[in-house]
């Protein structure tokens, strides 16, 4: 069995219609008309609407995304068929849920809070799932080929609450990676989606269980209707989970 150890806190690239315009733009309102479309390209191929007036940055123009504190709620990426609601993980989680994938949640404060999980925030966006058919197993196996080059370019996308998609590059892919102090420790707004490399662990020694992760970096936001920014589905606890 291939899952995630939460011990461890656990174009060619773009073809953009209008173009140059996703790396200025700012998030807009949402409308029905504002949901990308992608296709079968290996990267993945986005259309984009033109944006409002004030939706829109001039060349030039700073490329900071604003942050709107909004909670991630999906992820895509689409090139490899992920497409998983995104839930906050459980108070003393042990093991993540099944057909989700999760975000930390802040159990030493009251009320518990979010962490690393509002895309468009001057921090990392930490997203983590098992490595398994329907979840996050492609990012595993394209990374045991050719140390996953063929990811480097690929679109991931993050929804969020308030109905908007952010949309990000990826740019990194991290083999046997132990160190989540460099996601923790971001200080510009970035995406990590993690999974692991070996079974599941009960209770790891430091540096035994390794994993994966791949960094994305933001292209722009691009308004999106209710029902994409907010999938029903849940997650469900995973058959083999331990039982207390």
């Amino acid at each position: 069995m291939v899952g995630l150890v939460p011990a461890l806190l656990a174009g060619a690239g773009v073809f953009i219609v209008v173009a140059g315009l996703l790396n200025y733009m700012a998030p807009v309102a949402a409308a029905p008309n504002a949901t990308p479309t992608f296709s079968a390209n290996p990267l993945g191929t986005v259309s984009v609407p033109t944006p409002s007036a004030q939706g829109s940055r001039s060349p030039g123009a700073s490329s900071t995304i604003s942050f709107s504190g909004a909670l991630a709620t999906r992820v895509r990426v689409p090139a490899l068929g992920i497409d998983l609601a995104v839930v906050s993980s459980k108070p003393n989680e042990t093991f993540p849920l099944c057909n989700a994938a999760e975000y930390f949640i802040d159990t030493s404060v009251t009320p518990p809070k979010p962490q690393l999980a509002t895309p468009g925030a001057a921090l990392a966006t930490y997203i983590y799932a098992h490595a398994r058919v329907g979840m996050f197993l492609p990012l595993l196996s394209h990374s045991m080929i050719n140390d996953g080059h063929d990811m480097l370019g690929m679109f991931a996308i993050v929804y969020t609450d308030d109905n908007q998609l952010h949309i990000y590059e990826i740019t990194k892919v991290l083999r046997h990676w132990t160190d989540i102090a460099a996601a923790f420790g971001a200080a510009t707004d970035q995406l990590w989606l993690q999974t692991s490399e070996g079974p599941y662990v009960a209770s790891p020694a430091p540096g035994q269980v390794k994993d994966l992760a791949v960094v994305a970096m933001p292209l722009g936001v691009l308004a999106t209707d209710f029902a994409s920014a907010h999938p029903t589905n849940r997650g469900h606890v995973c058959s083999d989970a331990p039982r207390k």
